[in-house]
């Protein structure tokens, strides 16, 4: 495994990134992992030198990061051999301030994640929604106490138009508070359009992007016309994904992948991990993995080179898209 600054940071991380989604301390989803199913998985991700780890409060309504807490200090022999991301923004209870990026409900939930998370700070604290209801100066202010406070190391953000993340950072800047130095969105052979603004914003500003979705919710990871129990339950994913694998184009770039890793003879997901990774913003993805291959194809892609001809067969499909997950 290789490690990498975390944009222009001192802050090391893993190549991949393991979501934690997928495990909850309590039923969530159909598809998500108890405690005890996720164990093996997490330490497999370990033990093949993944150190950085995201989930967030709104994962089984803080069960993602109760789960989460214990396994990695389980796994781990010190708090500062791994990486730690959650995120702040989304309903965590029907009370009008139980949500959002005031700064009542971020201190507020920083406290709570840390609590579920049984540990006193995390890595990276992550906006995961622009918040159209709260001035962006109470938010980087509250942020910038987080950090200043001991609670955060590092703050981040999620999907959102390039124009509010510049508009973030320059709130940051001009007031001497903390900079964003992450971005965490929505990147993937099947939705390109953040190389639009997004990606090249954050190369200018030295910011590291942590794709969510990298293998598009799994259809990158499995021949066309394929299912599991995941894409007969995950809502969220046909709202994304709902042109794919119906529209000619996007059904053209899944077949490539297939048709690029047969003759590789390595799995379609390490096929489009690799893409990902060699494109010159992304640190590193987050991988979700609800089966012990997940994590090994994950790591196996990291020392994947494409060559320039089978990146140009994958990307050669693709066609513009309307913009998706900034919600």
């Amino acid at each position: 495994m290789d490690y990498v600054r975390l944009g222009s940071t001192g802050l090391k991380v893993s190549r991949i990134c393991l979501g934690m989604m997928s495990y909850s301390a309590r039923p969530w989803r159909e598809w998500t992992l108890d405690q005890e199913a996720a164990e093996p998985i997490v330490r497999r991700a370990v033990e093949l030198g993944v150190t950085f780890f995201d989930t967030a409060d709104m994962y089984s309504v803080g069960g993602s990061e109760e789960v989460t807490g214990k396994l990695l200090g389980a796994l781990f022999p010190r708090r500062d051999d791994y990486v730690l991301a959650t995120k702040v923004y989304n309903p965590m209870g029907d009370g009008p301030n139980d949500r959002g990026l005031s700064r009542k409900h971020i201190l507020t939930s920083i406290d709570d994640s840390l609590r579920r998370l049984g540990t006193d700070h995390v890595d990276l604290y992550q906006i995961h929604r622009w918040d159209y209801d709260t001035p962006v100066e109470e938010t980087m202010s509250a942020l910038h106490d987080v950090v200043k406070a001991g609670k955060a190391r590092y703050i981040g953000a999620s999907s959102m138009w390039a124009w509010q993340f510049a508009k973030a950072q320059e709130v940051a800047r001009a007031n001497g508070w903390t900079p964003f130095v992450a971005m965490q969105n929505h990147y993937n052979l099947v939705y390109r359009e953040e190389e639009r603004e997004m990606l090249p914003l954050c190369l200018d500003e030295g910011v590291g992007v942590i794709p969510w979705s990298p293998l598009a919710r799994g259809l990158l990871a499995r021949a066309r016309d394929t299912a599991t129990a995941r894409t007969g339950s995950d809502e969220y994913a046909r709202l994304l994904y709902s042109r794919t694998g119906t529209d000619a184009s996007d059904a053209a770039v899944v077949d490539a992948v297939t048709a690029v890793a047969t003759a590789r003879g390595v799995p379609n997901a390490q096929v489009a991990l690799a893409w990902l990774l060699r494109q010159p913003a992304v640190t590193a993805p987050i991988v979700g993995a609800t089966k012990l291959v997940h994590v090994e194809d994950a790591v196996a892609a990291a020392a994947l080179t494409l060559t320039d001809e089978e990146a140009a067969r994958v990307e050669e499909a693709y066609v513009p898209h309307a913009v998706t997950g900034h919600s």
